[in-house]
C-alpha cells in the first residue's frame, strides 16, 4: 500500500475525469454532500449497461473516487456493484487493497488518513442511492 493519498492517479483524475457528464439513457439519480468540508457529488445512473457519471465538487480525493467508481461499475450488475462498494470501503478503512478494486486501489493510502475517507465514500452513497431509491 502506498500511503500517499494523492497518488499520481488521484491528481490525474481529479483534474480530469473522464465520466464528469450524465450519461445518454439516465434513469436514476443520488447525491451526497459533506457539510463539514463541503464536498457535493450528484452521481447520474443508467442501469442498462450500468453506465455512472457524476457532477463532483470538492476535493482532488473525491473527483477522483468519484470518477474511478464510474469507471470501476461499468457494465457491472447491481449485485456486483455492491460486492465492489463492499470491498472498497473495507480497503479505505484498512488499506488492504484487492485485485477487484483495479485502480480504486490507488485510494488505499486513505487507511493513514480517517479524516478524508469520508471524501473517497460520498460518490459510494451517492450511487447507492441512485441504485436504491432511482
Amino acid at each position: 500500500m502506498n500511503a500517499d493519498p494523492y497518488q499520481a492517479l488521484v491528481m490525474e483524475r481529479s483534474r480530469k475525469p473522464l465520466f464528469a457528464r450524465r450519461p445518454h439513457g439516465t434513469d436514476a439519480e443520488g447525491e451526497g454532500r459533506n457539510r463539514m468540508c463541503g464536498d457535493a457529488v450528484h452521481v447520474f445512473l443508467a442501469r442498462a449497461g450500468m453506465h455512472v457519471g457524476h457532477e463532483s465538487e470538492g476535493c482532488a480525493i473525491l473527483l477522483a473516487s468519484a470518477d474511478l467508481m464510474a469507471e470501476a461499475v461499468a457494465g457491472k450488475s447491481r449485485d456486483e456493484v455492491f460486492e465492489l462498494q463492499r470491498d472498497f470501503l473495507a480497503m479505505v478503512k484498512t488499506g488492504q487493497e484487492k485485485p477487484a478494486l483495479g485502480a480504486l486501489n490507488a485510494l488505499a493510502g486513505l487507511a493513514s488518513f480517517p479524516a478524508r475517507q469520508r471524501c473517497a465514500t460520498l460518490p459510494w452513497d451517492a450511487l447507492s442511492e441512485a441504485l436504491n431509491n432511482g
